[in-house]
C-alpha cells in the first residue's frame, strides 16, 4: 500500500505529516521504498561531508571534479527516485528544472 510522503532534500527527511517540516516534493510510495529514500538522503550528508574534508585537507592531485563526483552522483540518484515515486506535481516541476525527462524515455 503506498502512502503520501512529504521530501525535503534540502533537510534530508521523509515525512508522512506535511506540516511537519519544510519539503519540497510530494511523492507516494511504501514503507519500506521510504525508508530507501531517507538513506539514500542520509548518503547526500556522508558525500557533503566527505567533499568538504577533500577541501579542507586538499591533497594536491585530487581534482575539483572528482572531489565534487560522488556528491553529485548521490544528489541525481534522490531526484530520479523522487521522480519516479513523485506526484503529478512533482514530476513535472522536477522536468521544468531538467530532472526526469530521461526517465520517461525508459
Amino acid at each position: 500500500m503506498k502512502t503520501r510522503y512529504y521530501v525535503s532534500v534540502q533537510g534530508r527527511s521523509v515525512l508522512e505529516e506535511q506540516g511537519a517540516a519544510a519539503y519540497e516534493w510530494t511523492i507516494e510510495a511504501s514503507p519500506e521504498t521510504a525508508i530507501n529514500l531517507r538513506h539514500m538522503l542520509e548518503r547526500i550528508g556522508e558525500k557533503e561531508d566527505s567533499s568538504f574534508a577533500a577541501y579542507t585537507y586538499p591533497w594536491p592531485d585530487t581534482p575539483e571534479d572528482v572531489v565534487n563526483s560522488g556528491y553529485q552522483s548521490q544528489i541525481d540518484k534522490v531526484y530520479r527516485e523522487i521522480y519516479r515515486l513523485g506526484t503529478e506535481e512533482t514530476r513535472r516541476e522536477l522536468q521544468r528544472i531538467g530532472y526526469g525527462a530521461e526517465q520517461d524515455k525508459e
